[in-house]
């Protein structure tokens, strides 16, 4: 048994803080259905792929496992009558399309709502939606890169004398993705104590300003727009990275018994007295630093760990080869193998986060082929023969045909994170 395993996700979202979103629903248990455009979402064909198998990139790989794929065209009548059909079999619809899209299909929240009163709907927008609160920004799209430099993500990433740096990784999608899922099991835990599902929406926007919170409160309280500070903490020290012999090593002494273990190896009985608290030591950074620094440098990153393991919090800074090679991330299951659809080889992938006792998460099979489930889906949907998918639907609105100046298209609201 897993902790979702009586859900069912219908998932229109592409690129990845949506997708992300879902996969996280997928590794708890659920049945997530990717419901895809023509062509299938635009990712499958990003690179890198594997020189055994070109089905889709690692970027796809990588948040679509576990997943069923089907390709419905909303422009065609009995593709929207297909997925309506699923609807009401369903407890959860995701979607990352711009405000209105889904209104041009006659698919919103309020005509789904009427087929199944239980649905949850959840929108994942760049500035969210009317229903829960209006933005003079709705109408335009959000990427990954958008969302940063809006939310002030950017402005305090990089160092204090250089431009401002987004976070390498798309933090604008996946913190959001994170964010919508807590969302969704919110109301699933509302629909299941009251019977009503709801609209919920988690904005890209919204998100960054929460990741953001620490220059919220340091703006209410100071009235200064905070530094740009690199690798330092505003208001702990030490609390940096330093360079060694031969990489990069970060030390966070943040109490006073971190401190008087980082003195004691520094040979600086002294500055356990000079320095007895965090605010004096704080004030004191730009003296402290270079001492600091000075006795990181003339030592090894793995001299450095072994002189203060288990008196000073401290760590090497990794790349990836080094994650490959942790022990904690291979004891913890943090790297998986995924198959690939043509080729006995499999590829590696990250692994969930999401630890439980007794209904553990796991990571499900494969990215899905486009459209690889639709004998099985719409057999089972719709009561036809599993092996065409077809089948006749029932209890639902007539399919409305796209209103008169409107093409129709559907518009993801956002996107790829620009690496």
């Amino acid at each position: 048994m897993t902790a979702l395993d009586d859900v069912r996700v219908l998932d229109l979202t592409r690129v990845l803080g949506g997708p992300y979103c879902t996969m996280l629903l997928a590794d708890m248990g659920a049945d997530v259905v990717k419901v895809e455009p023509p062509g299938g979402d635009f990712v499958r064909e990003t690179p890198p792929f594997h020189e055994a198998d070109e089905n889709f990139g690692g970027y796809f790989q990588s948040v679509n496992r576990g997943k069923r794929s089907l390709e419905l065209d909303f422009n065609d009548e009995d593709d929207r009558a297909a997925f309506r059909s699923l609807v009401g079999k369903a407890d959860v619809v995701v979607e990352n399309y711009r405000v209105g899209t889904m209104e041009k299909f006659g698919l919103e929240y309020e005509r789904l709502a009427e087929i199944n009163p239980q649905l949850v709907y959840a929108a994942m927008r760049g500035f969210g939606d009317p229903r829960t609160g209006s933005s003079p920004k709705q109408d335009e799209p959000a990427f990954d890169l958008i969302a940063q430099a809006l939310g002030g993500v950017m402005d305090q990433t990089g160092h204090e004398d250089g431009p401002p740096t987004k976070v390498g990784f798309g933090v604008g999608d996946i913190f959001t993705g994170v964010l919508h899922a807590v969302n969704i099991l919110a109301a699933l835990h509302h629909r299941d104590r009251t019977g009503v599902g709801q609209f919920v929406d988690t904005a890209m926007y919204d998100a960054m300003v929460s990741l953001s919170e620490r220059s919220v409160y340091q703006y209410s309280y100071t009235g200064d727009v905070p530094d740009r500070r690199g690798n330092a903490h505003p208001t702990l020290f030490p609390y940096n990275a330093f360079e060694a012999a031969d990489g990069s090593v970060v030390i966070a002494a943040l109490t006073d018994s971190h401190w008087q273990g980082l003195c004691a190896e520094l040979g600086r009985p002294d500055w356990v007295v000079d320095y007895a608290s965090g605010p004096e030591r704080l004030e004191a950074r730009e003296e402290l630093r270079p001492a600091i620094a000075e006795w990181v440098g003339k030592r090894s990153v793995e001299e450095v760990i072994a002189a203060l393991r288990g008196t000073v919090p401290c760590a090497p800074v990794q790349d990836v080869r080094d994650i490959y090679d942790c022990d904690h991330v291979s004891e913890r299951e943090m790297l998986v193998e995924a198959e690939l659809p043509d080729a006995d080889e499999t590829v590696t992938i990250a692994g969930t986060p999401l630890k439980m006792a007794e209904t553990p998460p796991e990571p499900g099979d494969r990215a899905p082929l486009l459209d690889e489930h639709r004998a099985e889906l719409l057999g089972d949907a719709s009561g036809g023969n599993p092996e065409t998918g077809t089948g006749t639907e029932t209890e639902t609105p007539p399919d409305p045909k796209p209103r008169d100046g409107e093409t129709g298209r559907l518009e993801v609201t956002e996107g790829m994170d620009d690496d």
